[in-house]
């Protein structure tokens, strides 16, 4: 056999020799590795947060195409009015209120104003805001289940937002429009859609009134329910059109039964394009505080045009022009405030401004979400009132400190588990300054 040559016989172990080393280094780089993701892990388990999110976002700029985001998942609380969901059902009055708890996702692709539907073709989680699932529920479940998703929230996440649409408006559109104004304001409390048979015709204007006035004792009923529920902060109204007229006959219901406030938590009442005459608007406002109310309007709303032609050339409050002096006289009497977007149209109606200009949306978030300082810090105990009717508060004790427990009223095995997770938690926008001047100049703060 052949002796290889002295350099070469070097060279073959130099390079087995390299070999080997690569493979060692390899498999401890390795260990390594995942010793660091097992403390990574433990890390997070000790902190309080989900080790399953821990690979995603620890190494989504490593890997991007491995951590796309999917649709964003909402829980939309729902009291119909409706017979149905679809067809000619969903725009009669239906004999009872129908409670839900219904999933809707949004796209991530989706763009702040818009609600994105399919146009043609079947709809796509990817593209289009759809419904991921339903679940009827009883009345009683339906608040019972509120209150589990208020359960283990802190300040403003522990409010309710209730939205009312308006005229001509479908189921469908109600409940996506509300889980657009929640993804895109980063509401982070628990959205509730009260919705009701307004019509699928514009000449069915007098119809839709019918119907609103047969929802109103509906209405009046839900904020009554979850403005008592134990562990809520405050309850926003979000009201929107002829929406707005029923809102007000429900507050003003509550008002002559004795709760004007509900006892401390009525919060914002924004009332985007109201559909209400003037001088009834001044009847309902007699019994309620102007300090909660924020009026949206446009002076040039083609929607509500036609509404005061249809009223006998009636002023609506929604249309009137902050910068003609005796509007402005007006709406300066009621003591509300004003927020004008009359500059800001997106639509040819000028109607929905309130949803679509992304800035407008984005700020009335920031006003619902912004911090309180009486329960800034104060979290919802399912069974137990964290803040009593005078608003006092009791802050979280600090992280490490012995507190007895406080025994719960209600046990919490009483209250039956929702499908689908609660919305997250609002964004960081910050709330804008107070708006006092009804002349609010174009591109400030508009909606609050």
């Amino acid at each position: 056999m052949q002796r290889l040559p002295m350099n070469r016989t070097h060279l073959v172990q130099h390079r087995r020799l390299h070999g080997s080393l690569r493979v060692r280094c390899a498999r401890r780089f390795g260990f390594l590795c995942l010793g660091l993701v097992s403390f990574g892990l433990a890390g997070c388990a000790d902190s309080g947060l989900s080790a399953v999110s821990v690979p995603g976002t620890a190494f989504a700029s490593l890997f991007p195409d491995s951590a796309k985001a999917g649709p964003h998942r909402l829980s939309v609380f729902v009291v119909s009015r409706r017979k149905g969901e679809r067809g000619d059902a969903s725009e009669e009055a239906g004999d009872k209120t129908r409670f839900s708890l219904q999933g809707i996702t949004v796209p991530p692709s989706h763009q702040a104003g818009q609600v994105e539907r399919p146009t043609l073709g079947d709809e796509d989680p990817n593209r289009d805001i759809v419904l991921a699932g339903r679940r009827s529920l009883a009345e009683d479940e339906f608040l019972h289940t509120i209150a589990m998703h208020l359960s283990g929230r802190i300040g403003s996440n522990r409010d309710i937002l209730i939205y009312v649409h308006g005229f001509n408006t479908s189921y469908d559109d109600a409940r996506y429009r509300l889980a657009q104004i929640v993804e895109d304001g980063r509401f982070g409390g628990v959205p509730v859609l009260f919705t009701w048979p307004s019509a699928n015709n514009l000449l069915d204007y007098g119809a839709a009134k019918e119907n609103a006035t047969i929802s109103r004792d509906s209405l009046t009923r839900l904020i009554q329910q979850v403005g008592a529920l134990p562990d809520v902060g405050r309850v926003h109204i979000l009201a929107h059109s002829m929406g707005t007229w029923l809102a007000m006959e429900a507050l003003r219901e509550n008002a002559i039964g004795g709760s004007p406030d509900l006892n401390g938590r009525l919060g914002d009442v924004m009332l985007a394009a109201p559909d209400i005459d003037l001088n009834v608007f001044k009847q309902q406002m007699a019994r309620l505080d102007p300090s909660h109310f924020v009026v949206i309007v446009t002076a040039n709303d083609r929607a509500l045009s036609l509404s005061r032609t249809l009223a006998g050339d009636r002023p609506r409050l929604g249309a009137l022009d902050p910068h003609k002096p005796e509007d402005h006289a007006a709406l300066d009497a009621l003591g509300v405030k004003v927020v004008d977007l009359s500059s800001e149209s997106m639509d040819l109606l000028h109607h929905g401004n309130y949803a679509s200009v992304p800035v407008a949306v984005r700020n009335m978030g920031a006003e619902l979400g912004k911090s309180r300082v009486e329960d800034a810090n104060v979290q919802a105990v399912l069974g137990e009132r964290p803040i009593d009717n005078t608003i006092a508060s009791t802050p979280l004790a600090p992280v490490g400190a012995n507190v007895a427990p406080t025994p719960t009223s209600q046990p919490a095995a009483s209250i039956p588990a929702a499908q689908g997770g609660a919305s997250a938690p609002g964004g960081s926008t910050p709330a804008p300054s107070a708006q006092t001047d009804v002349t609010a100049p174009a591109g400030a703060a508009q909606a609050q």
